[in-house]
């Protein structure tokens, strides 16, 4: 059980390599479960894993503010110049719901969509804000094209490679013509981005893919979107990039040796990000 990598700050070896092992023990039922077995998964994973992981470090994020807002701060430069106050804006795994509250300022009307409750009992929700927990695959309470903006933040790593097709699929339903969806999800060059990455070289936690640019566009093409949009995103900056200029970027670094490949795509692809237009 020796790490690979110092283990973060705060927890001990013994600490992150028992998350490892209990994570890794899900993840696998995931991975090899269908699609009914999934749903029930989904539902109970993340209360197993943080009672068993007590020292998870999503549990000690919920309690630093300072945090808390650093991350907010990022996404929201993400998606500022999407907002708008007559938008119906969706986000899909908003976990303790501050973000989504924060941009119910700046819209019309913002769902949350989630397989559990993760809100503190003590927090007021907007008037505009409605929380939708589903079993990860029926959505059909919000109307087909009825939705502006969707967003998620480092979800997509965490979908089976079937429900992945199948999210992207629903987020087309909902959204009206024009509509956006805007994501970032961890890069497969820079990983892995999960509890692994510490003892081993693969994604085997709750990481169940990990992307590029080349596959994003693919699976948007497949399902039916007018455009894919990437994004640069890193470092305190968002900006425009040419999808030509990723995929060439990553056919080069495809090239390397994986390590050296993964010092140098950590300045260049540090996620894939970007914009999926219907």
């Amino acid at each position: 059980m020796k790490p690979i990598r110092p283990v973060p700050p705060g927890r001990t070896v013994e600490q992150v390599w028992n998350h490892f092992q209990i994570e890794k023990a899900i993840a696998e039922r995931l991975m090899a479960a269908d699609r009914e077995e999934r749903r029930v998964i989904y539902a109970t994973m993340y209360d197993e894993l943080f009672r068993q992981v007590p020292d998870h470090p999503r549990l000690s994020r919920r309690r630093d503010e300072s945090r808390t807002d650093l991350a907010n701060a990022g996404k929201y430069s993400l998606l500022d110049r999407f907002l708008d106050p007559s938008l119906t804006y969706v986000e899909f795994a908003p976990g303790d719901c501050r973000f989504a509250y924060r941009v119910a300022g700046e819209v019309e009307r913002v769902i949350g969509v989630d397989i559990s409750d993760q809100r503190e009992p003590e927090q007021l929700s907007p008037v505009n804000f409605e929380l939708v927990v589903y079993d990860g695959y029926d959505l059909g309470v919000i109307p087909e094209n009825s939705v502006d903006l969707v967003f998620s933040d480092q979800l997509l790593e965490h979908l089976h490679p079937e429900d992945a097709v199948l999210h992207f699929d629903t987020i087309h339903r909902i959204l009206r013509p024009g509509g956006r969806y805007v994501f970032r999800t961890s890069h497969l060059f820079t990983g892995p981005h999960d509890i692994s990455r510490y003892f081993c070289h693969e994604p085997q936690g709750f990481h169940l893919q990990e992307w590029t640019f080349r596959k994003m566009a693919r699976l948007i093409r497949e399902r039916g979107y007018s455009r894919f949009a990437p994004l640069l995103s890193g470092h305190g900056y968002v900006r425009s990039v040419p999808y030509v200029l990723f995929a060439l970027e990553e056919m080069i670094l495809d090239a390397l040796p994986k390590a050296l490949r993964a010092g140098i795509a950590k300045y260049v692809v540090p996620s894939v990000c970007g914009v999926a237009i219907k």
